[in-house]
């Protein structure tokens, strides 16, 4: 499977943000990608207006999605980004959605929210409640998560005990003393903790750090963005996967029931 990492700065206005996003699309499919990653929170970002997420939410037939769905009808690729969607209440879902084929084939709302680093999500963004299922692209089962998530090893280790290949993440990593180092250890961790590959791609900008990068099953970064808005690719290699579980299996060897939510 090759998977193309679409690393940007999220404008204040949504329509500047498709635009972006429909040319990583046309380079990606250009590239022969079977999978396009995009960041978290890619409807508008605002770091002087907290409450952007309120003020710019747009429901999933909304203008937003609609023009990335028409570009989507185009090809067979597979294309994975985080919006913020109405609950219908006084906050909105922060929305993994994965698209092929000018259709939605999948949602994950996200489960960890960051009220961490004086940071409070959950004042602006309802909880999701449901274990998102694996998503198939190239013959490859993908485990879906987004940004926080990943300092949280159950959801991780639930996808991998399911059958995950590759772990998706979707993020928007805050800068900050030591965050950088944070989210190297963190990705390299979970790849190698499940011995499968992660796809993890950062929003870049005045606030967050970009770093997009795939670690495969082994803990060996196989690609990596700096801080600047990029288009990377990289090959996943079932027989890396199977060849790590042969002289890791972490997986087989765990004593450690399957984790399920609380």
């Amino acid at each position: 499977m090759k998977v193309a990492l679409g690393q940007f700065a999220v404008s204040k206005v949504w329509q500047e943000n498709a635009d972006i996003c429909v040319n990583l699309i046309k380079r990606a499919q250009e590239g022969g990608a079977d999978l396009l990653v995009l960041p978290e929170g890619i409807l508008a970002r605002d770091i002087t207006d907290p409450d952007i997420v309120l003020k710019t939410a747009q429901p999933l037939d909304g203008p937003f999605m609609t023009q990335l769905l028409a570009e989507s009808s185009k090809s067979a690729l597979t294309i994975m980004m985080c919006v913020h969607v109405p609950t219908g209440g006084q906050r909105v879902f922060n929305n993994l959605v994965t698209i092929r084929g000018g259709e939605i084939i999948s949602q994950y709302l996200k489960l960890h929210l960051y009220d961490a680093f004086a940071a409070k999500e959950s004042a602006n963004v309802q909880p999701g409640s449901v274990i998102p299922e694996l998503i198939e692209v190239a013959g490859l089962k993908l485990g879906l998560m987004t940004c926080y998530d990943l300092r949280f090893p159950e959801l991780a280790r639930r996808h991998a005990v399911d059958g995950a290949d590759v772990l998706i993440l979707p993020a928007a990593w805050v800068k900050g003393p030591g965050k950088e180092a944070h989210w190297d250890v963190l990705v390299t961790a979970r790849a190698l903790e499940n011995t499968c590959y992660i796809v993890a791609v950062g929003e870049c900008g005045e606030r967050n750090i970009g770093a997009s990068m795939v670690v495969d099953p082994l803990g060996v970064a196989v690609v990596r963005a700096g801080e600047v808005p990029a288009l990377i690719f990289a090959e996943i290699e079932p027989k890396r996967i199977s060849h790590a579980r042969s002289v890791l299996p972490v997986l087989a060897n765990r004593r450690f029931a399957r984790p399920e939510l609380a």
